[in-house]
């Protein structure tokens, strides 16, 4: 079976070829019937698993389409490319293609496509190397947002803050969940600016920054709905304990079900939380107690004990 596909595969490219072939009575390549030729061959070549043929002749295909001006159906090809590269475990050069094609969804007018790709793109190489995955999902997230689709825009952005802090990128997660933020506000979404500011929070007291924390919940009072919500009471209740140096008044806020039912890579930042010195908060010493009259102090009677019986 995988054999008669191959050579299915290599008579398509055969006839490609020919499209390609100019003559005497013949001034212009064919491209429309030698792309096509070049996508059956895809086709039949993926179908046998031989990948790295299939591969060769959706580029060749993508090439085609790029000199016939058809840059939509270019753009597909590419992202077959790529997803060929997938298959082959190459992700980094599948993700190349995958960019491309998504540019060139760009300059077609298609954007929403381009989104997907990209979205895609991420997805493949989350696993291997988080940082280009977050590159990925900023770059979904803004061809969205000039869409004006803020919804589907938000759930990118969320995507890139939850790998941050994944990474320990502190500083841009912060931002990041700042812009989350800042997208719910203006979509009225309320409840999840309250989310997103105990994330801020837990976020800047791991940079040990004390002050843009307390910041996050007093520029949140403007909220509507913030000042008086469960929310606002633990992030209060959490950066007092924090602030006296209270661990166990910040782990019992961080083991909360508001912190533990957050997404994951949050509710780890909360049971991981420390407070400077990583002490406990010291209980007040006691009074001394009032000594009975006539009653001697007792390292008066230890100086009586050690000389008691003479020196001999």
């Amino acid at each position: 079976m995988a054999a008669q596909k191959i050579n299915e595969g290599l008579e398509h490219l055969a006839k490609a070829e020919k499209y390609l072939k100019t003559g005497f009575l013949k001034w212009k390549p064919d491209y429309d019937s030698a792309a096509s030729e070049y996508g059956k061959a895809a086709v039949a070549f993926k179908n046998a698993k031989q990948f790295e043929q299939a591969k060769d002749a959706c580029l060749k295909e993508a090439v085609a389409h790029e000199n016939n001006r058809a840059l939509f159906h270019a753009a597909k090809a590419y992202e077959q490319a790529g997803m060929m590269l997938k298959e082959m475990q190459k992700l980094p050069e599948a993700v190349h293609l995958i960019e491309k094609a998504s540019m060139m969804y760009l300059e077609n007018g298609t954007p929403d496509t381009a989104a997907m790709a990209l979205e895609r793109a991420g997805k493949l190489i989350e696993n291997v190397d988080p940082e280009k995955a977050v590159q990925l999902y900023q770059q979904t997230a803004n061809v969205f947002e000039n869409e004006e689709r803020l919804r589907q825009a938000v759930e990118l952005l969320g995507k890139a803050s939850r790998l941050l802090v994944r990474g320990r990128r502190f500083d841009e997660a912060a931002l990041s969940i700042q812009k989350e933020k800042n997208i719910y506000k203006e979509i009225e979404n309320y409840p999840t600016c309250y989310k997103k500011t105990i994330a801020q929070v837990l976020v800047h007291l791991h940079r040990n920054d004390y002050v843009a924390a307390e910041r996050c919940v007093r520029e949140s009072y403007s909220i509507p709905g913030f000042n008086g919500s469960e929310d606002c009471a633990a992030l209060e209740q959490l950066l007092e304990g924090y602030d006296q140096q209270d661990q166990d008044q910040v782990a019992e806020v961080c083991n909360s079900p508001l912190f533990k039912y957050m997404d994951n890579d949050y509710a780890k930042l909360g049971l991981s939380l420390v407070v400077p010195g990583g002490g406990v908060k010291k209980k007040a010493a006691a009074p001394p107690q009032a000594k009975p009259e006539g009653t001697a102090a007792p390292a008066a009677e230890d100086e009586e004990d050690e000389y008691a019986g003479g020196l001999c």
